[in-house]
Order: structure tokens, then sequence, then C-alpha cells
């Protein structure tokens, strides 16, 4: 969960928002050494008189200065397309869930099992607990079991919704009348909270996401007890 005054991302909990921190962390690399780079020639140009004006003129200059700018591309475009196809890449999923998106809360169905729905409404300020989160707690939380593959169906009741997880790398649109995808693996247990990333209406800020990530076990017992009649 972010922090007051945090300026960088969450910890990653997912091996996708790993590889998205990893690509951030390289594309700012990038853009640090072209500015340093661009600083020393302004610098230069400033401070020291222009002796060589016959090189501006210099047919390898030209081909080094349109040739690096696309090398400095592939090597950013390479490892974004590398995980824009991790992301998409669904295979055997342990685990499928459809959730959609209403003003304003989300449902929750375990298509894996006969009858283990439940809605999701955001806890009010009043009923926190210590500790938890305000505008963050819901009273159900989408519990999964950790280490394992689970596909997100996602659709929407009414309008535009988006269902987001930052630490998980997950963020896709709730679309009325279609139904979008998703897959994530939590990498350890926790509670990984989220919103609607799509502005929906007057309570869009009050329709919150959180999952539980446990182990098996757990989720067993858990489901076992929403099932039990």
């Amino acid at each position: 969960m972010a922090h007051p005054s945090q300026l960088g991302f969450q910890d990653a909990a997912s091996p996708i928002m790993e590889e998205l921190l990893h690509l951030h962390d390289h594309a700012m690399m990038v853009v640090f050494l072209i500015s340093m780079f661009v600083l020393y020639i302004i610098t230069l140009m400033i401070t020291t008189p222009l002796t060589h004006i016959g090189t501006m003129d210099a047919q390898a200059v030209e081909t080094i200065w349109t040739i690096l700018p696309a090398i400095i591309l592939i090597l950013i475009a390479l490892p974004s397309l590398r995980i824009l196809y991790l992301m998409d890449e669904i295979n055997d999923p342990h685990l499928t869930i459809k959730t959609v998106g209403h003003q304003w809360y989300w449902s929750y169905e375990y298509t894996d099992y006969e009858n283990l729905t439940f809605d999701a409404y955001m806890t009010p300020a009043q009923d926190l607990l210590p500790g938890m989160p305000r505008l963050l707690e819901v009273d159900h939380h989408m519990v999964v079991p950790t280490d394992s593959p689970t596909r997100v169906l996602i659709s929407a009741d009414d309008v535009l919704h988006s269902w987001a997880i930052p630490t998980l790398g997950i963020k896709t649109d709730a679309i009325p009348g279609r139904l979008n995808q998703t897959t994530f693996t939590t990498s350890h247990p926790g509670l990984f909270y989220g919103q609607c990333s799509e502005i929906c209406g007057s309570n869009h800020s009050f329709m919150p996401i959180v999952v539980e990530s446990t182990t098996l076990d757990s989720f067993e017992t858990w489901s076992n007890l929403l099932l039990e009649p």
C-alpha cells in the first residue's frame, strides 16, 4: 500500500509487477544518460569557442545522430514488448474469478465453484477498525491462494469502470457488454489494495478493491465457510 510522501512505486507483489519495475528503472537510466549527455553538450557550446565549425556538415556526424537514437529506442522497445506478451499470456490458470463493476461496488463470482458469489462494498469510516485504511477497505475481500495463477474476467453492469491493483501490475477496463480478462500470480501473502481507475460517477472514489493472498489451506477453509448453507 502507498504511504504519505511516497515518491516511487509500491513494492511489487507479483512477477509481472517486478518486471514492470525493472523496465521502469531501465528506461529511467536511459533517460538519465541522455539528459546528462545533452547537458554536457549545452555546457560545452556555451563555454567553448567554436573552432571546428566544419564538423557540423560532416556526413559521419549526421549518420551517428540518426542511428544512435534508433538504437536507444530499440533498447527500450524490446523489453517493453517482452513484458506486453507476458501480461497477455494466460496459461492453465488454477482459479478463475469473474468480477463485475457496478455503481458503486464490485461483485465477484468464483466460476470454479457452484455458488460462490458476493458483493464488496467500501467499509464506512465509522466501522473501520484500528489499522484499516480509510476509503480502501471493503467488507468482503477477494481471496486468492498464493503462488497460484489466477485469471480474472472483468465486465461492468452499468458504466465504464476499471479494475486496478498497482502492487500486482493490473489495470483492466470493465466495459458493459464486453468481457476482458487478465491474470496475475501473487508472490507472497498479504492484502493488496486498489481502486476503480475510470471516472464512473459521483461515487467513483468509493469503490475500492482488496485482494487477499493467503495459503492454499486458508483459502480452502474460507471457501468452505462461504459455501456452507
